[in-house]
């Protein structure tokens, strides 16, 4: 199991004494590194785990994941077989928002506790919209990765990557949009979703309806920007963050 794990897992900075867990989970065709800037605020007094998906860069000779719940099946596996008993908070942006409620459910069924499951960039799973980006053409793949991305287009890289990164886009389009929602009863854990204010394809009402997801307490944080939104709004997500886990008074170790 630990070689799966190190695999699956990127810890970038060491926080021996951390009080909290952060697992954090990238969007389409993004990695671990995406979040490398929160490990790098939030450490040492929460400890941040980056999953890198199969098929992109040191894993990029492996097999994509077959879909989101098989995704969601290996995180679990990991997280139950790696648990050290301190509070788990699950953080994931667009596909990797579905990703963190799938583990959700599956933790809370196995009777782990999620102290905090956030969601950014994503209408929730109760709003099916039929989309098939996936099926496009190269050319139809970049022109929808440049509309999302918009003015943060830096945040892929130069063109020449982006076009190294389209295996992995359309395997995670392919695994969003086939994507199969199971009713369930509602979440015993809080809910606190991000939405991008003039995201082009995902509406503030529709990441509203995450409060339908949880027998909790839900928030709403509407974010000027568009569907990489977080990208500017760093410090009030970073807040949200460490506000559930200690007191304002207690956070001189975070450095947003």
């Amino acid at each position: 199991m630990a070689g799966i794990h190190d695999k699956w897992v990127r810890r970038f900075h060491p926080a021996p004494d951390a009080v909290a867990r952060l697992v954090c989970l990238p969007h389409a065709g993004g990695s671990a590194s995406f979040y490398f800037p929160v490990s790098r605020a939030l450490a040492p007094g929460i400890e941040v785990l980056a999953i890198q998906y199969p098929g992109r860069q040191e894993r990029r000779h492996e097999p994509f994941a077959a879909g989101i719940h098989a995704m969601a099946d290996q995180v679990t596996r990991l997280l139950t077989s790696q648990d050290n008993g301190l509070p788990l908070m699950l953080f994931g942006h667009s596909m990797g928002a579905m990703i963190a409620y799938e583990v959700a459910c599956r933790l809370e069924g196995s009777g782990i506790a999620v102290d905090t499951l956030f969601v950014s960039g994503r209408r929730a799973p109760s709003r099916y919209r039929k989309e098939n980006v996936h099926e496009r053409s190269d050319d139809g793949i970049l022109a929808e990765i440049r509309e999302l991305a918009g003015t943060e287009m830096n945040l892929l890289g130069d063109e020449d990557l982006v076009h190294m990164i389209l295996p992995a886009l359309r395997s995670d389009y392919r695994a969003v949009e086939t994507y199969e929602y199971t009713p369930r009863y509602p979440l015993k854990t809080p809910i606190v979703a991000f939405a991008g204010t003039e995201d082009p394809r995902v509406t503030v009402d529709e990441v509203e309806s995450w409060s339908g997801h949880t027998g909790s307490s839900f928030e709403l944080h509407a974010l000027s920007g568009g569907h990489f939104f977080l990208a500017g709004h760093q410090n009030e997500i970073l807040r949200a963050i460490t506000d559930r886990v200690v007191p304002v008074a207690e956070r001189g170790w975070v450095h947003a």
